[in-house]
């Protein structure tokens, strides 16, 4: 209660300066709320013709975590905001086209799958989508493609050349800092680990990277641009070589057809409107976003009222689906709080266990989708979370974006069935222990620490010193004992599926090696491939109710406020701060695995950390 008062009154100092700035008069024509005010009309005189357009950004990483309410300005968007927007402009009569605004999109290929789906499915309804941008690298020019015109301006470009998967080694700066990782593993292809252990990529590892590569840039590059343009006639073989040239000038990129028009902005509204046979095109900026509560300074009253946490909406009786989503690495304890350098979200058993539990309860709830996006943690919290959903009552059916890997994969297995997008990053069914041994650099320092124990294998979790030859054997147990419980649980959820497998089978699927979607729907490891929207589909056919029919959404865990944030010591600014030092970004995605690992030294976790370009 201290540490919330103690927020409302700085927030309250820190903004009521604002309260003496008068608010201006809207006037026609202006901009109100990022709408138009177009209700001015010609004296005496008909409107021209006119086609009203949908405008939607889509930048960044589009996460997928439920998303709060905001204390200023407008809330946040997860991807599936961005969707039911899509969505809602196909469905609105008075919306005659899409103006697709994209710029800088860090996303896999799961999510550049959804996305691609639902502008198939706005222009299935005849309506045309436009995008206009400045640059398009790789996974924006295969969303642009998506759509009926792709326009970018002759200062612009297209930076599509190739594929490439980059794995950075750090033994060798761990050395020079006298640091060093012990680590045990399971499984010659989990490589987690390898970055900590030596300065070049095994004959494994190479392996299975290859078969990702190979698979997403036959699979989602090349098919895409061919299945994306077929009036082109393109061959992979001219694919291939027209990719081989990139980057592209706008000029380039115009004349081998891999944009429409070469157009500025201001140009562009005049080319919708060509396209779509009108005279006059008005655009809705931001078309279907949510607005921001307006904050009254100048009343301290209105400030702490804003400030309370919100009211919860009354829940309605009609029959719903459950929507629990495992967005970021899985951790022990609530969500939010288990990487304090990056400060991005983490997975948290007890939050996950909670929101389980709420949806089997709620009488409502028919049944639950468990959307996972996550390259997995903590063995324990993995296994505390499998559990909560086995036990459901309630069918159970999983979804994976981007990443499902490792303890992504494990809590996946609880679900009676597992759609999986045709890029996701899967498998990866496989445990190690690593710890971060600081005796070197306490060393190096002048720093001694002498030891008085009980208990041969009493330094197991020292960060001090290396495993001894004993403890080391007990660890080497206990991994090999949580690995075959790892494989025991991925057979009896796959035979539960109705795949027949046998044990042998699912150790040579195993072993740490990661799979796309498409590799382990042919290995039988998922059952389905399809987007959130058709697991949601398949989970009302569990609950015995028309895959078609129109039903409520129940979103958990609850997105996380502010001030829930503040209090429970999740805001963390500064670190936030150092990631907009160049390269700064990098170093702390290498770090924040090792300091993990200290606490919870058995992990479930995909393969270092992934830069496709």
């Amino acid at each position: 209660m201290t540490r919330w008062l103690l927020a409302t009154t700085l927030l309250f100092v820190a903004f009521s300066v604002m309260a003496d700035e008068p608010k201006k008069p809207a006037t026609v024509g202006q901009k109100v709320d990022g709408k138009k005010d177009d209700t001015k009309k010609e004296d005496g005189k008909d409107e021209p013709t006119f086609a009203r357009i949908a405008h939607i950004k889509l930048s960044g990483s589009l996460d997928e975590s439920p998303v709060a309410d905001s204390l200023f300005g407008p809330p946040g968007e997860n991807l599936r905001m961005k969707l039911d927007r899509i969505r809602k402009a196909a469905k609105d009569e008075r919306i005659k086209g899409l103006y697709l605004d994209i710029k800088s999109l860090s996303i896999g290929f799961g999510k550049l799958n959804e996305l691609r789906q639902a502008i198939a499915e706005f222009r299935a309804t005849g309506k045309k989508a436009f995008v206009y941008a400045e640059e398009l690298g790789t996974k924006e020019y295969l969303l642009a493609l998506c759509c009926d015109q792709v326009v970018i301006p002759e200062s612009g470009g297209i930076n599509v050349f190739g594929l490439r998967a980059e794995v950075t080694y750090y033994k060798n700066a761990l050395d020079m800092v006298k640091l060093k990782a012990d680590v045990l593993k399971m499984g010659d292809y989990k490589s987690a680990v390898e970055p900590y252990l030596t300065d070049k990529m095994s004959k494994a590892n190479r392996e299975q990277l290859e078969s990702l590569l190979d698979d997403n840039y036959e699979k989602e590059i090349i098919a895409g641009m061919i299945q994306a343009r077929p009036a082109r006639n393109w061959t992979p073989e001219q694919v291939k070589a027209v990719i081989d040239q990139g980057p592209f000038t706008a000029k380039k990129a115009s004349s081998l057809g891999l944009v429409d028009q070469l157009a500025y902005e201001d140009q562009f509204q005049a080319i919708m409107a060509k396209q779509l046979g009108v005279e006059e095109v008005r655009v809705t900026q931001n078309y279907g976003k949510a607005k921001g509560q307006e904050m009254d300074f100048s009343n301290p009253f209105k400030l702490l009222e804003a400030l309370s946490p919100p009211k919860k909406p009354k829940e309605n009786k009609e029959p719903k689906i459950a929507v629990i989503y495992a967005v970021g690495g899985i951790n022990s304890g609530k969500s939010g709080s288990g990487n304090p350098l990056m400060g991005g979200e983490s997975v948290g058993s007890e939050t996950l266990v909670e929101a389980i539990r709420e949806a089997d309860k709620n009488p409502t709830v028919k049944a639950i989708v468990l959307r996972v996006d996550s390259p997995g943690g903590s063995a324990l919290a993995s296994d505390m979370i499998w559990r909560a959903l086995k036990q459901c009552k309630k069918p159970v059916i999983a979804s994976m974006g981007d990443v499902a890997a490792s303890g992504g994969y494990y809590i996946a297995m609880a679900g009676k069935k597992i759609y999986c997008e045709p890029g996701t990053i899967t498998g990866s069914i496989g445990v190690f222990g690593l710890k971060l041994v600081t005796g070197g650099l306490e060393d190096w320092a002048g720093m001694k620490t002498e030891v008085v124990s009980r208990g041969q294998n009493s330094g197991i979790t020292s960060t001090t010193f290396a495993w001894s030859d004993s403890e080391r054997k007990a660890m080497t147990d206990t991994i090999e004992d949580v690995y075959a419980q790892f494989i025991d649980k991925s057979l009896e959820g796959r035979k539960a599926a109705g795949v027949k497998m046998t044990r042998e089978e699912l150790v040579k699927l195993a072993g740490g090696r990661v799979w796309t979607g498409r590799q382990a729907k042919a290995a039988g490891l998922v059952d389905e491939l399809g987007t959130l929207d058709d697991a949601i589909a398949g989970a009302k056919k569990s609950a015995g109710i028309d895959p078609k029919q129109e039903m409520e959404l129940l979103i958990l865990p609850k997105g996380s406020s502010f001030l829930d944030k503040l209090a429970d010591g999740d805001v963390n600014m500064p670190f936030g701060a150092l990631k907009m030092i160049p390269g700064t970004e990098k170093a702390l995605k290498m770090a924040a695995p090792l300091l993990r690992t200290q606490n919870e030294p058995l992990k479930m976790l995909m393969p270092f950390n992934i830069e496709w370009k």
